[in-house]
């Protein structure tokens, strides 16, 4: 355990299994300097239990990051549970998920990810208190939020990649801009909605052809194969699926001249930071842009004020034209500044 690669001055490592259930699942805490671990649970069937330790390994350092560069009152925390949310998910399950993270005593608080549900939330709400994301309430914009952290992200990504454009070409303004979005699940086809509004013209893929069919009738996207998206000629590659996406065989085929999205974990190694700079592509720290999530479930922790949380989202667009700045002046890749700053909160407690 204490030798794996992804393993890195974690504090907390812990396996659970319900035999009757079917639980296998495993809970990370990274960092809890400025508080209690806070990030989601994912259910995925992975390809091996290495797989699944090396994710939320992954994730929870990564939620340490977002946190601290969110001003967040929290460490980085993350669940996984092993299995296919389509034919294992059942509410025993999540209950039995529940008394897990109901064991550590409140030093990690769960919230949604991938491959799970707000009612599935509920159910480990009957064995836990540690559980947020769950209040149903009226966005700024008038949308109605069942406590499904989504549009709470998009929003921040979309206000992020208008940095970014600021950033490279002098306007953050999306209209006439070609944008490409790998994956246009809850959050990515959010994303896709507000980029067309604003008239920016998308490309999409996703392992689901309707999902990616739905946004071509929806916003007229052209739809590219997933395994060839990264390679479009176009302004922004926005990566808003699973993590890795800038890797060994995509690197040299990227040319967009941005890369920001919503998926966590987008650098499957850190040398391809460099590898973007070096190719004269900006890069918006994945843990900074996407942190509009985790902004939003803390918020539900306390007297929610959707106003106020909505205004805390869109400034996710200051922190990064911050780090731009500092990195442009430094001569840094905009990941080693969010690095630095985050770190520095990290040792720390939070106000």
């Amino acid at each position: 355990m204490f030798e794996h690669p992804d393993y890195q001055g974690h504090e907390t490592v812990l396996f659970g299994h319900d035999p009757e259930s079917g639980l296998r699942a495993v809970i990370a805490i990274h960092n809890s300097a400025r508080g209690p671990g806070l990030g989601g649970l994912r259910m995925r069937d992975y390809a091996s239990e290495h797989e699944a330790l090396a994710d939320v390994l992954r994730l929870s350092r990564g939620m340490s990051y977002k946190n601290a560069m969110a001003g967040l009152p929290h460490g980085g925390g993350k669940a996984v549970i092993l299995g296919d949310p389509e034919t294992l998910r059942t509410p025993s399950l999540m209950r039995a998920m529940g008394r897990l993270v109901e064991s550590l005593g409140g030093r990690y608080i769960t919230a949604q990810d991938s491959g799970v549900r707000v009612e599935d939330l509920r159910q480990l709400a009957q064995t836990t208190a540690h559980v947020t994301g769950l209040k149903a309430s009226r966005g700024p914009d008038g949308e109605e939020r069942t406590g499904d952290p989504s549009p709470a992200t998009a929003v921040g990504v979309y206000h992020g990649i208008r940095a970014c454009l600021e950033a490279v070409f002098g306007s953050g303004d999306p209209a006439g801009r070609s944008i490409a979005i790998q994956g246009v699940g809850s959050v990515g086809l959010r994303l896709a909605q507000a980029l067309h509004a604003a008239g920016a013209r998308l490309l999409v893929a996703d392992i689901h052809a309707g999902r990616a069919q739905d946004a071509a009738d929806r916003f007229g996207a052209e739809v590219l194969p997933v395994a060839s998206i990264h390679a479009a000629q176009v302004d922004v590659f926005a990566p808003c699926a699973l993590g890795g996406a800038i890797n060994g065989d995509t690197i040299d085929g990227l040319r967009a001249r941005i890369v920001a999205g919503a998926a966590n974990n987008q650098l499957a190694r850190p040398e391809f930071g460099a590898a973007l700079r070096n190719a004269g592509i900006l890069y918006a720290p994945d843990y900074v842009i996407n942190a509009g999530g985790v902004i939003d479930v803390a918020a539900q922790l306390g007297n929610y004020r959707p106003q106020q949380v909505h205004a805390r989202v869109v400034a996710i667009a200051d922190t990064l034209r911050t780090i731009f700045r500092e990195a442009t002046s430094n001569g840094l890749q905009p990941e080693q500044v969010a690095d630095r700053l985050a770190e520095q909160r990290m040792r720390q407690p939070s106000a």
